[in-house]
């Protein structure tokens, strides 16, 4: 780990440990689910290259699926037939409804990873699409109404959820775990090999990497964390609904990733911190928020190119840069006169 990325997790964690004394819970898991979500997409985007305009189906299918097993339980197979389980506990609620976004993303990128650029994203789109008129038919989910009021069960029987700032701390583990498989998959050899695809995919083909495979595996690695922000959200907000499916969400982990910096470690979590903030602050502006998520973007678009992190790491690259460049002119200088100095005098 680089002793930047080191100290700025210390330093996040540390904020993100004492902030429930200071800002509201509930505020901060909304924060913390939309930047998993973020990450997730992120790790597709800003490291391989694949824009992705169907996220929500992952995010909302593991919110759906985490919701009914944790309400119902009750499982309905084809030409089976309806298969009764008793409702699950939270962490294996969370678990299907992150195995299900896997899977489903596993079969989606199978059909949509041969493509690439504006053909790969168009695909996504269609495919969440088709997810969205599923949910909106299937029985389970109730249509317009949404799976509401998901009880909140203690966690391995034993964690109080219904404490609000015990369920923080739930989330904020969930996170991190989340956080850490994208860092740990960015800097391993895996990530390497992306990176190389992502900047010259016929010089990696060259090399003898199969691309596909490896571009899948990022797919479902990408598919499966949106899952697991999408169960968690569900589960703290009691509530999985077409919102979570629809192609405005994808717009919006679009618009966080964007916002925060493309291919940077901690911009899709300031940029989901940036979003879900004037959301709750700006709420009682009602569609005039969209207008002003709007301006943002362009703004940040045409002043701040890198994103709100990928600006802040270029300012300092360059104060580095100019730090060394500002040295070695003085060493440079300082080698001069003492060769000067040491000339014999004729």
């Amino acid at each position: 780990m680089k002793p930047m990325h080191l100290v700025a997790g210390i330093a996040v964690l540390a904020v993100l440990l004492l902030l429930p004394q200071f800002v509201y819970p509930v505020f901060l898991m909304k924060v913390l689910c939309f930047a998993l979500f973020a990450c997730a997409f992120n790790l597709l985007i800003g490291y391989v290259g694949l824009l992705s305009f169907g996220h929500a189906a992952y995010f909302g299918g593991g919110a759906y699926i985490a919701a009914h097993m944790i309400k119902v339980g009750t499982v309905y197979v084809p030409f089976v037939g309806t298969i009764a389980f008793p409702p699950v506990t939270p962490e294996i609620g969370i678990l299907l409804g992150t195995v299900f976004a896997g899977l489903l993303g596993l079969v989606f990128g199978w059909l949509a990873i041969r493509r690439q650029g504006i053909y790969f994203a168009m695909i996504t789109l269609a495919l969440a699409e088709m997810f969205f008129l599923f949910c909106v038919q299937a029985p389970f989910t109730h249509n317009e109404d949404g799976i509401q009021a998901i009880p909140r069960t203690p966690l391995f029987g034993v964690i109080d959820t219904t404490n609000e700032t015990a369920l923080y701390y739930i989330v904020l583990v969930i996170f991190l775990i989340g956080f850490g498989i994208v860092y740990r998959t960015i800097h391993s050899p895996f990530g390497q090999v992306l990176k190389a695809i992502r900047e010259n995919e016929p010089r990696a083909i060259s090399l003898g990497y199969n691309v596909d495979r490896y571009k899948l595996l990022a797919f479902v690695i990408s598919c499966t964390l949106a899952g697991l922000a999408g169960a968690t959200k569900s589960f703290v907000f009691r509530l999985a609904s077409l919102t979570d499916v629809t192609w405005q969400m994808s717009g919006e982990v679009v618009l966080m990733t964007l916002l925060g910096g493309i291919g940077t470690i901690f911009g899709p979590i300031v940029g989901a911190g940036i979003i879900v903030s004037m959301q709750n602050y700006l709420a009682t502006l009602g569609e005039w928020v969209l207008v002003i998520q709007g301006i943002i973007f362009v703004a940040c678009v045409m002043l701040f190119r890198r994103g709100v992190v990928g600006e802040v790491r270029e300012y300092f690259r360059r104060r580095r840069a100019a730090s060394a460049s500002e040295a070695r002119s003085n060493a440079q200088s300082a080698d001069a006169q003492s060769e000067k100095k040491a000339a014999p005098v004729t």
